[in-house]
């Protein structure tokens, strides 16, 4: 075994085990540590995979999943399943972003645990095993596997919200089970459609639509796409959203937001694009329009939005709107402004999660009109909120401005009447995410401070400003310095465009 296999085995094994441990530890502050220290251990497992030598040498056409290191064990064999993990340019900023989140979560966890002292080891251990499921995701390059991990993540988050979240959270958990359940049912038609048709499961081999028909591909295109837009989740399928952010505890919304979403938007791009372009170029005219309809829907519902964690949830419709447009013109900057998006939403909109929980906590309240005059009472509150607001809306200089902007560049690009009215009605919904977020800024750092905002101390924990402060540097980071983010999926988005548009 390579070093690089042994750093993807390590990378699900490590959290694995964390997960049992700090269940099983006596002690509920040890379970605790125990599984924070495993979350560290996991990202630091991540880091070296970048790079490497993908042994794509000599003579022939190169694949056009090049993984940088690949583990690919027998697994079933009486059924042809394989253990196949791999992690290139494409999978390997969400991996990290993934480690990175979960670390920041459960490290939250020993500073506060949310619903009023419960069980802060079974939250993390549950943490740890969501973070299992996102990261075999990011990592399987088995179509059965993919959505073995995929499913994964259904049940731990269930419980992370239906235990630990708000007064109807019971609700939340419901919803965001049935409708994962039913997108979940139609991956795994799509996944059935795929291999029986194929012969095989492995993505490597059946990216460009290798073995499929054109009807084929259609039809798996199709059951895939809805199955991903329902865990994105993109307009109209995006209900359970709102409800789920906004009754699921600060370190639950932070993972459904950063990462979660994620899972939707990567397997799009990955399983759906790649397995089956025929159908991705059917149906790209339909994606770039229901995108753009995401976008406009997500600005104007925000606007009317009263409620802290609601508004962000909702715009989170509207980000994820810019990240199927830019997939919907199968072209390389628009592959780039979806794959750059969804770093700098992971990011922007975990942070944001992070400061409306530490408010709601404080002042006991999300009602925007019972927040005014943060900045009076805590300054260095508002002011990070502040941040991460006019990065959300998309500013340069900061990590939201690249996706945003080269979605719409890419639709211009793309030529033609459609794309070209699509495109202006996009910028015009980057507009409406500068105004919600600028209104959201007036009503709760101006004015005079409210009854619930008045009492506040003006400092922050040291724990809080640990989970931010690597939020806030990415943030700039990336928006400073994209190639931080493309310079690694260039060579794949390439390469995967090599088959998907011939």
């Amino acid at each position: 075994m390579t070093f690089g296999q042994f750093l993807l085995v390590a990378v699900l094994a490590v959290p694995a085990l964390g997960a049992v441990a700090a269940a099983a530890v006596p002690g509920d502050r040890a379970g605790r540590l125990v599984g924070t220290a495993a979350a560290a251990l996991t990202l630091l497992a991540t880091l070296p995979l970048v790079g490497g030598d993908h042994g794509w040498f000599g003579y022939g056409p190169r694949p056009a999943v090049q993984p940088w290191h690949q583990l690919d064990v027998p697994w079933v064999p009486g059924l042809d399943l394989r253990f196949h993990l791999g992690v290139d340019g494409i999978s390997w900023p969400l991996v990290v972003l993934t480690a990175l989140l979960t670390l920041l979560c459960c490290g939250y966890t020993l500073w506060r645990v949310p619903g009023d002292g419960g069980s802060g080891r079974a939250l993390v251990a549950l943490l740890l095993v969501v973070e299992v499921g996102i990261l075999g995701t990011f990592l399987a390059l088995d179509l059965v596997l993919f959505f073995l991990f995929f499913e994964v993540v259904l049940l731990p988050m269930y419980a992370i919200i239906a235990g630990w979240g708000g007064d109807d959270r019971r609700r939340a958990a419901r919803k965001f089970a049935l409708y994962t359940l039913f997108g979940s049912v139609l991956l795994l038609v799509g996944v059935y459609v795929v291999v029986a048709a194929a012969g095989t499961a492995d993505l490597v081999t059946l990216t460009g639509g290798t073995g499929l028909s054109r009807g084929t591909q259609l039809a798996a295109f199709t059951l895939l796409a809805l199955a991903f837009a329902v865990k994105s989740p993109l307009w109209p399928l995006h209900s359970w959203l709102p409800d789920a952010h906004t009754q699921a505890p600060t370190v639950g919304s932070v993972i459904l937001a950063g990462v979660l979403l994620k899972m939707g938007t990567y397997g799009l791009i990955r399983v759906a694009v790649g397995v089956a372009p025929e159908g991705a170029r059917w149906a790209a005219p339909v994606l770039g329009v229901l995108a753009v309809a995401a976008i406009g829907v997500g600005g104007l519902v925000c606007l009317a939005q009263t409620e802290l964690k609601r508004l962000i949830a909702y715009s989170s419709v509207g980000h994820m709107g810019f990240v199927l447009l830019g997939v919907a013109t199968l072209t390389a900057t628009g592959l780039q402004a979806a794959l750059i998006g969804n770093i700098a939403h992971g990011v922007i909109t975990g942070l944001l999660f992070f400061l409306a929980g530490a408010i709601k906590d404080r002042t006991r309240t999300g009602s925007l009109a019972e927040l005014s005059g943060l900045r009076e009472t805590a300054p260095r509150l508002a002011g990070l909120l502040g941040f991460a607001a006019v990065a959300s809306l998309g500013l340069p200089g900061l990590a939201g401005f690249w996706g945003e902007a080269f979605a719409v560049v890419a639709a211009v690009r793309r030529g033609g009447g459609l794309w070209t009215t699509l495109a202006v009605l996009a910028a015009l919904g980057g507009a409406l995410t500068a105004a919600y977020f600028l209104r959201l800024l007036r009503r709760v750092t101006h004015g005079r401070p409210s009854p619930a905002v008045a009492p506040l101390a003006p400092g922050l924990a040291g724990a809080e400003l640990t989970a931010w402060a690597p939020l806030v540097l990415l943030a700039l980071a990336v928006g400073l310095a994209p190639a931080l983010v493309l310079s690694y999926s260039s060579g794949p988005v390439g390469a995967l465009l090599g088959v998907v548009t011939r």
